[in-house]
């Protein structure tokens, strides 16, 4: 299987999307390598980073399903490694 190593920007803008949030990153935990939020309350967003090793199809799902939350944003960069 094809799989990739990506990092998921999510930038969420609307509070009550923060749960629904972490509800599918948690579906998809298994992909998961490690994850940092930063509440920006200065601007009053909340900005997740995760790291994710899974494959194409699975991140573009992922990323597909946190960007129809109102008030989310969610952009992946990834790179095609060597398997381990």
């Amino acid at each position: 299987m094809d799989r990739r190593v990506a990092l998921l920007g999510i930038v969420v803008e609307q509070e009550s999307s923060a749960e629904p949030v972490n509800h599918i990153l948690t579906g998809y935990k298994e992909f998961v390598v490690g994850r940092m939020g930063i509440p920006y309350r200065e601007r009053g967003v909340n900005i997740i980073s995760v790291v994710l090793d899974a494959p194409a199809e699975a991140l573009s799902a992922l990323s597909g399903k946190l960007g129809m939350l109102p008030g989310v944003t969610a952009k992946t960069l990834y790179a095609k490694l060597p398997e381990a």
